[in-house]
C-alpha cells in the first residue's frame, strides 16, 4: 500500500510544533516531511488570571501564519490540530479557537489529559530500539501538566497532573537563578503531584520495565547529559541517560542563571526560564520510580496523532 501523508499540531503551554508524515498504514513506519517548533508560550500567566494574554494569543497566531505556508507547501495534507494543558484552564478560550480556525481552517481540539497520554503513548513506544523490555512508564513534561502512562501494547493506565515546566516556574521559581527555599517548595508540590499520579499509575520501575521520557525538557536534558555541541534530534532520540547524570543536571541548571542557560549550546530559546523548573520535575519523577535511567523519545503525541490520523497505528 502506498503512503498515506498527514499532518499535526500540537498546541501547548510553552511550544507549539507542527509534523508532517507519510506514513505506511500496513507497518505503521512513519517518515517526516516537516517537524518543527516554535516556543510561544501560549500558557503565559494562565495558572494565575486564568485567561490568555493579548500578546501571547499573538505569538501563537504568528507561528499558525508560518505553518500554513509549511502546510500549503506539503500539499494541504489532512491537519488535526490539539491543544493541551494550558488551553484547558482558560476563560477566553473563544478567541484562541477562533483565531486558529481563521488561519488554518481547522478547529482545535481541546483534549484532556486522558487523551493526551495516550496519543503519547502510542507515538513514544512505536519503533522502540530491541531489547527495550516493558512495561513501559511513559512521561510526558509539558509547559502545563505532566502526564503518567503505564502499558505494554497500549495504554493501560494513564493519568494527568499539573507541574509542567512553565506552571512550576510561574509559581514557585521567581528568582534568577531560584532560592534554596523556592526550590524546596517547588519540589513538595511536584512530589504531591507524582503521588496522586501513583494512586491512579503504578510508579515503580525497580524491578524491571522501561521508563520513556518525552518533551522539550527530557530531551534538553539528554542533550546536556550527552555533552552535544548543538541539539541534534537523531542523537538524542533513543538515548539512555543514567539517574545520576539527571539528578546532576538539575542540580546544575537550577544553579545557573537564565544568561548561562540560554548559553548553552544544546538549549532552545525560550526554554532557558522554565528548564530548571522541568529538569526538577523529570528529577523526582526518576527517583520516584526507581529507574536506573531514562529512554528519551523525540517521538510523542504528535506522532500519535498522525499514525492514527493515517491509519497506522496498529
Amino acid at each position: 500500500m502506498s503512503t498515506v501523508r498527514a499532518a499535526a499540531i500540537d498546541c501547548g503551554t510553552n511550544s507549539i510544533r507542527l509534523l508532517v508524515a507519510d506514513v505506511d498504514p500496513a507497518t505503521g513506519r512513519a517518515t517526516d516531511v516537516v517537524r518543527e517548533l516554535r516556543i510561544v508560550r501560549l500558557g503565559q500567566g494562565v495558572d494565575a488570571t486564568g485567561a490568555f494574554a493579548p500578546d501571547a494569543l499573538d505569538r501563537t497566531f504568528a507561528a499558525c501564519r508560518e505553518y500554513a505556508a509549511l502546510l500549503a507547501a506539503a500539499g494541504h495534507p489532512p491537519l488535526r490540530f490539539v491543544a493541551t494543558s494550558a488551553s484547558r484552564d482558560v476563560s477566553n478560550r473563544a478567541a484562541f479557537v477562533a483565531g486558529v480556525g481563521a488561519i488554518l481552517g481547522v478547529q482545535p481540539e481541546v483534549i484532556d489529559g486522558q487523551e493526551e497520554g495516550a496519543l503519547s503513548f502510542v507515538g513514544a513506544t512505536a519503533g522502540l530500539p530491541a531489547g527495550t523490555s516493558p512495561p513501559y512508564l511513559v512521561v510526558d513534561i509539558g509547559g502545563g501538566s505532566t502526564e503518567f502512562v503505564r502499558g505494554e501494547a497500549g495504554p493501560a493506565q494513564r493519568v494527568s497532573v499539573d507541574i509542567g515546566c512553565v506552571r512550576m516556574t510561574e509559581r514557585h521559581l521567581a528568582a534568577d537563578p531560584p532560592t534554596a527555599a523556592q526550590v524546596a517548595a517547588a519540589t513538595t508540590d511536584i512530589d504531591a503531584a507524582i503521588a496522586r499520579a501513583g494512586a491512579v499509575v503504578p510508579l515503580g520501575l525497580d524491578d524491571g520495565g522501561t521508563l520513556v521520557g518525552l518533551a522539550g525538557t527530557v530531551t534538553t536534558v539528554a542533550a546536556i547529559a550527552l555533552g552535544l555541541p548543538g541539539y541534534d534530534a537523531a542523537r538524542i532520540h533513543h538515548s539512555r541517560i543514567p539517574a545520576a547524570a539527571v539528578r546532576a543536571i538539575s542540580d546544575q541548571l537550577l544553579a545557573m542563571p537564565r544568561a548561562e542557560r540560554l548559553a548553552m549550546p544544546v538549549m532552545v530559546e525560550g526554554r532557558e526560564d522554565v528548564i530548571g523548573a522541568g529538569a526538577l520535575v523529570l528529577r523526582r519523577i526518576v527517583e520516584a520510580t526507581g529507574a536506573a535511567e531514562v529512554l528519551v523519545s523525540e517521538h510523542d503525541l504528535l506522532d500519535g496523532m498522525v499514525l492514527a490520523l493515517a491509519g497506522g497505528s496498529g
